[in-house]
């Protein structure tokens, strides 16, 4: 997070027990980050269908 520069995160929706969407303001205006900060032990074996799937309904 510090080397992207990010100092805020909103937590958003769940994409599996444990892994939310999240999406940080980046600096100087430049838009929104949406980003998933999950540990290798988290997530289905779709992960990655869901997680894209949700981020489609969330960034509408």
């Amino acid at each position: 997070m510090q080397a992207l520069g990010l100092t805020g995160l909103r937590i958003g929706p769940q994409i599996d027990p444990g892994v939310p969407w999240c999406a940080a303001p980046l600096p100087y205006g430049a838009g929104t980050l949406h980003i998933a900060l999950k540990s290798g032990n988290f997530g289905g074996p779709d992960f990655f269908t869901s997680a894209f799937t949700l981020l489609d309904e969330v960034a509408a």
